[in-house]
């Protein structure tokens, strides 16, 4: 700890993301990085984008990008926001809109990340908790609140609210700030932002990371009305006005155009979590019902932590969280059908290995 930090960085418990070891063999279902790659025209827009034209600064307002996303989305361009992923995306809107004088209210189980803003921004919050399904209930938020933040579907437990009932939270609550992470939507729930037109309080966050297979260039993006964007990018020209290059702006264009790609993707995706839930079921597992591309799963007789270990001793990575309530779940990543069969082969022998048989 340097004695030349500043007191909100000694103060500071940062996020700690999903490891990325160097092991032979490796079997990563811990960072739900998308099994399939992105579009081919996704390498083709980046690499016409990769010569002198790199000397240059990108489009600080990345116009093209948004007016893609517009229409993809059948709202105006200024009515979007991007940046460099939905984490920094999310940074700025918790520093533009969730610092009020009641506290920001979010589940006590949902993206660790919430309560790491908080304490950057400082920012008081007061975690809801899930019911004993580990769902979000929209009537324990009808309390006076600054703000509130929701993962939809819920991270780590991939359980999804509905529109109507996001509708609902939005009519209890007209007059603060209200925003939908969206990061894992495309992969069975439903999108908030056709609520965006009658609710000026509403914000909805994605990310180009997961369903569309682009982790690596950091492209997320805002939805809302334009004085909700106007302050995210109040924030951000106070912080990097080129949060965006000129390859992943091309590279996000292109994904976008390449519909097929991207609900080909999806479908598969899908398809193998179901597999997995179920095979995971005959395993002995508890698995809630999930519109991402992971599952939850609690062994029934078997400690989440040893059961992460045994996986990890095999060159499987699984995430596990060390928390009340969850100490037990593993959160696991949707791979390939190869992967699938090697992770619920690999749990079968560990599970044998347990009852000696």
């Amino acid at each position: 700890m340097s004695r030349f930090w500043s007191r909100v960085v000694h103060d500071l418990h940062p996020y700690v993301p999903g490891e990325q070891p160097r092991i032979a063999d490796l079997l990563k279902l811990n960072t739900n990085e998308s099994p399939i790659g992105p579009s081919p025209r996704v390498a083709a827009a980046i690499a016409a984008e990769s010569g002198d034209s790199l000397r240059l600064y990108p489009d600080p307002e990345a116009t093209r990008l948004r007016e893609v996303l517009a229409h993809y989305h059948n709202v105006q361009p200024e009515q979007i926001f991007v940046g460099n992923g939905s984490d920094e995306v999310l940074g700025h809107a918790f520093a533009a809109l969730l610092k009020q004088d009641k506290p920001l209210l979010f589940p006590d189980i949902s993206y660790s990340f919430y309560p790491v803003w908080c304490g950057l921004f400082d920012i008081a919050f007061d975690p809801v908790p899930l019911d004993d399904a580990l769902r979000i209930r929209p009537a324990d938020y009808r309390r006076e609140a600054g703000a509130i933040v929701l993962a939809n579907p819920n991270a780590p437990t991939g359980i999804a609210l509905t529109r109507a009932q996001i509708a609902g939270l939005l009519a209890d609550h007209p007059d603060i700030p209200v925003i939908i992470d969206e990061a894992y939507v495309d992969f069975g729930a439903e999108t908030a932002i056709p609520l965006v037109a009658a609710h000026p309080n509403l914000l909805v966050v994605h990310t180009m990371s997961k369903s569309r297979a682009l982790a690596g260039l950091r492209v997320g993006y805002a939805i809302g009305h334009a004085d909700l964007i106007d302050g995210l990018t109040r924030v951000k020209d106070s912080f990097n006005s080129y949060p965006l290059g000129r390859p992943a702006q091309a590279g996000a264009i292109a994904s976008l155009e390449d519909e097929a790609w991207f609900q080909s993707s999806r479908r598969t995706v899908i398809a193998t979590r179901e597999r997995m839930t179920a095979g995971l079921i005959r395993l002995g597992f508890a698995v809630p019902p999930s519109s991402a591309n992971f599952v939850f799963a609690r062994h029934a007789d078997r400690s989440g932590a040893a059961i992460a270990q045994a996986l990890r001793d095999k060159a499987i990575l699984v995430r596990h969280w060390n928390k009340p309530r969850i100490a037990d779940h593993m959160r696991i990543t949707v791979g390939t059908d190869a992967q699938t069969d090697r992770l619920l082969e690999t749990l079968a022998e560990i599970l044998a290995r347990y009852t000696g048989n």
